[in-house]
């Protein structure tokens, strides 16, 4: 009982205190709120600021042992769980264990320990945990000797609390067929079941459900690098990654040390995050066409067409015979495209896609049902990720309610970028009917904010999933502390930690010492990948090498 008094009386005197940062207003879906409800929203966001300091001060502790077999992870990595309040305005309320990893500083070559790095991968949805394996890598074995590797698994996802909207076996089972352009009749379909997923996500989670949010999650990060035992964080932060992290900058600028922003979200909080999906539609379609291009110049290897166009033609020659007949039984048009989508995030699975095509277009089916066909084993993961990623988009931001202006905004879209638009339209559509009354409103990232460390933007110049005008807004809003690396010419999905030498000594070079480039620093496009022929089996399956899990599109 002293203790909880002592917390409310910590809790008190913080709330007394003029506040470090902006605090971001609730807002009921689809109004602007009254001068009475921004009061109760700042009032209420105080109280979860105050909490968050609570917990801080006196933070949990980290038993690090070895980790649980669910995990998957080899020693040397150690795993521990992490206590923090479901609702940070309550902070002696209901709590929720977050998992965390780590490898301890190896020290290497005489190195000097800088202390811990923590990284979040993006989605939301997506699990951190694997990160301390990075140090084995040749490109980060420097990082590894000068820094503990840790990674955690942020609220709602894996074992934190794990959040889903529906059992995994209630997705809709393969295959599935989805239009090129969606009639009205099925985008009525898409629509009542964007509903049913949010009221799914309401009965499963119940009361917790408006606690996954990107603040909470900054709260979150903010009490385990207070637990990590570390006054000032350091952070890589990849695709949301770099918006969590702007928001901890924004609202914790004297607790960062460093921190890098790989393949950044636009934080502007009028794009967040309704705007920002759709700004997706064309970044997708040229990485899409970056595909087709490369495909074509490599005609001698797959035979698909030698323009971009020629290859969109073989492509949808398959579309149409999935759709009358899919390829195992078990990879429809919907299958076909999940794959493909691949090829807009990550251009090393290009040959392995080209090759699949080939293939099916010379009578073997196989490998495109290898690369394509769902896995049931990673049914569970895959709804947890979709789940947590809804929750927190729609819980962060208002978003429209009504149909007719989501159709219209993606009518538009679709017309130059039909490859994901209305694949990713109907992903988000839950946020429409999100049975959350009060949503966050975003933060100002950086508006005004003196005292920011300096940090560290790295970004292609052709990203699809996090275009990059994102970057550009990122530093702008973090000038004049930021710098830029731009990988030219180049669409890679997280560009950070092997994929080009140069883009790596920037980031390396700032983890050691904490030098960036003055303002804005370019490097040449990492090598292309080379083809595989239908003849060149061996590497049949390299496109479904293990990777964190894909966020559904941000």
């Amino acid at each position: 009982m002293r203790r909880k008094l002592a917390r409310r009386a910590v809790v008190a005197a913080v709330l007394s205190l003029a506040l470090t940062g902006p605090v971001p207003a609730r807002a009921a879906a689809g109004t602007d709120g009254g001068t009475g409800a921004a009061e109760a929203a700042e009032a209420a966001e105080a109280a979860e600021a105050a909490g968050a300091e609570v917990v801080a001060r006196n933070p949990p502790l980290l038993d690090f042992g070895p980790c649980p077999d669910a995990e998957m992870l080899p020693d040397p990595v150690r795993c521990a769980a992490l206590r923090v309040p479901l609702d940070y305005a309550r902070p002696d309320g209901p709590h929720i264990s977050l998992t965390v990893s780590r490898v301890p500083a190896t020290g290497r070559g005489g190195a000097a320990r800088q202390g811990a790095l923590v990284h979040n991968p993006g989605g939301p949805g997506a699990s951190g945990m694997a990160f301390p394996l990075y140090g084995t890598l040749p490109s980060w074995q420097r990082v590894a000797a000068a820094y503990d590797l840790i990674g955690y698994a942020p609220r709602g996802v894996g074992r934190s609390a794990p959040l889903s909207c529906r059992e995994p076996a209630a997705r809709a089972g393969a295959p599935t067929q989805v239009p090129a352009d969606p009639s009205p009749a099925y985008k009525g379909q898409r629509a009542a079941a964007a509903r049913a997923y949010a009221l799914g996500c309401a009965r499963r989670a119940g009361a917790a459900l408006p606690y996954y949010t990107t603040l909470n999650n900054v709260r979150d990060l903010y009490v385990l690098r207070a637990a990590l035992g570390e006054p000032k964080l350091n952070f890589l932060g990849a695709s949301y990654g770099t918006y969590l992290g702007a928001v901890y900058a924004t609202l914790y600028p004297g607790h960062l040390r460093r921190m890098v922003f790989d393949s950044a979200v636009d934080p502007d909080p009028r794009r967040v995050w309704y705007r920002n999906n759709l700004d997706q539609g064309p970044g997708f379609e040229r990485r899409w066409y970056d595909f087709r291009a490369w495909t074509a110049r490599h005609h001698a290897a797959y035979g698909l067409g030698a323009t971009p166009e020629a290859v969109l033609g073989a492509y949808e020659r398959v579309r149409a015979a999935l759709a009358r007949t899919p390829a195992g039984g078990v990879v429809g048009t919907g299958e076909l495209h999940a794959a493909f989508l691949q090829t807009a995030y990550y251009d090393d699975v290009w040959p392995d896609r080209a090759r699949a095509l080939a293939a099916y277009l010379r009578g073997d089916p196989g490998p495109l049902t290898e690369q394509a066909a769902p896995d049931p084993a990673r049914a569970a993961a895959v709804e947890n990720a979709t789940a947590v990623y809804t929750a927190v988009l729609c819980n962060d931001a208002p978003w429209p309610a009504d149909w007719e202006t989501w159709d219209r905004d993606n009518t538009e879209v679709a017309r130059r970028a039909p490859f994901e638009t209305w694949a990713n339209a109907f992903l988000n559509l839950p946020c429409a009917s999100w049975p959350v009354r009060e949503r966050q409103r975003p933060v100002d990232v950086a508006a005004g904010r003196p005292g920011l460390p300096r940090t560290l933007i790295v970004a292609a110049e052709r990203d699809g999933a996090t275009p990059y005008p994102g970057a550009l807004e990122l530093q702008r809003r973090l000038a004049p502390s930021a710098a830029l690396v731009t990988e030219e010419g180049a669409g890679q999905h997280g560009v950070a930690g092997g994929h080009n030498d140069c883009v790596d000594r920037h980031v390396e070079r700032y983890l050691l010492t904490g030098g960036t480039p003055r303002w804005r620093a370019s490097c040449a496009p990492h090598p292309e990948p080379a083809p595989v022929s239908l003849d060149e089996r061996a590497a049949g399956t390299r496109g479904n090498a293990p990777r964190a899990l894909l966020p559904p599109v941000v």
